[in-house]
């Protein structure tokens, strides 16, 4: 196979640095050249829709639990990685274009859910077909056998790595 993009990075830092060049920096550029390529299609759908990636996450999240598609804040937040702040933020923004409501918790009046509307729903499904979509005109790209594999070694992977980095428990 030829040399790609990321054989050239890390060649150039085998000749700066050395003891840098190596696997850990090829499978971190590999890995984030691959998220990247998702997420730039995905975003391109998300924006047609006028929804952003965040937005797009809580709306998605919301969608995949099922009905009667509620949350409170706080489960949004650690779903999806986001800062409270942040969710906060997206939250705002979805109750203001009329996908999501907010209404207080009746178990504990500090805390309050986040639900889909109609509108929402309908929202979601949209998003979520479309980013499959695309997603999936980029998967036709690698062999088949090629990407259950990559799927199978990734899932290796992440289960030897997430746990204190991703879920935090």
């Amino acid at each position: 196979m030829e040399p790609d993009h990321v054989d050239e990075i890390i060649s150039a830092w085998g000749h700066e640095l050395p003891e840098i060049a190596g696997l850990p920096l090829e499978l971190a550029k590999r890995t984030a050249l691959l998220v990247s390529a998702f997420d730039i299609a995905a975003g391109a759908e998300l924006e047609k829709l006028g929804l952003t990636q965040a937005e797009y996450g809580v709306l998605a999240t919301l969608r995949r639990i099922g009905t009667p598609y509620r949350l409170k804040p706080t489960d949004l937040t650690h779903a999806l990685l986001l800062s409270s702040g942040g969710t906060s933020n997206v939250i705002k923004r979805l109750v203001a274009a009329g996908y999501v409501t907010r209404a207080a918790a009746e178990d504990d009046a500090r805390s309050s859910w986040v639900q889909l509307t109609p509108s929402g729903v309908e929202t979601a499904e949209a998003a979520v077909r479309a980013t499959t979509a695309v997603h999936a005109r980029l998967v036709e790209r690698i062999p088949e056998r090629t990407a259950k594999a990559l799927s199978e070694q990734l899932r290796i992977a992440l289960a030897a790595i997430e746990e204190g980095v991703l879920i935090r428990r």
